[in-house]
C-alpha cells in the first residue's frame, strides 16, 4: 500500500518571475511531487490554489494519507471553507507538512490556535 500524498502549491510564482519559472519548468509542487514519486511506497499528485476547490474537494482529502502545503504570497487567497476542510481532515487524522512561508497560510494558523508571527 502506497503513501498517498497531495502537493498543494500556490502556483503564483512560476508565472510571475522568470527566475523562478527557468529554474522549476515542471511547477515547484511538481517538482515536489516528481521527487516524491521516485521513493518506492508513495504515490503523489499535485493541486493548485487555481483549481477549483484549491483541488481541495472533499474526495481528494478523503484519498489523501498526508497533505503537503506549499504557500509564500498568496495566502489570503485561500477560500476560508477550504481551510476548515482541511482543518477537518488534518483533525480526522490526515497528516500535513507546511512548507516555506507557509507557517503564514491560513491553514497552519488555524491549526496552531496563533497567528504564528
Amino acid at each position: 500500500m502506497s503513501i498517498r500524498v497531495t502537493v498543494f502549491g500556490e502556483n503564483v510564482h512560476e508565472h510571475k518571475n522568470k527566475v523562478v519559472a527557468e529554474i522549476y519548468p515542471d511547477t515547484m509542487h511538481g517538482t515536489i511531487a516528481a521527487a516524491l514519486n521516485k521513493v518506492a511506497g508513495i504515490s503523489a499528485t499535485t493541486v493548485t490554489l487555481q483549481e477549483k476547490d484549491h483541488g481541495l474537494t472533499p474526495e481528494k482529502l478523503a484519498e489523501t494519507d498526508v497533505l503537503i502545503w506549499w504557500g509564500h504570497a498568496a495566502h489570503g487567497d485561500v477560500e476560508d471553507r477550504i481551510v476548515d476542510r482541511v482543518c477537518d481532515a488534518v483533525w480526522g487524522g490526515m497528516g500535513i507538512i507546511f512548507l516555506h512561508s507557509a507557517h503564514f497560510s491560513k491553514p497552519f494558523k488555524r491549526l496552531m490556535g496563533a497567528p504564528c508571527n
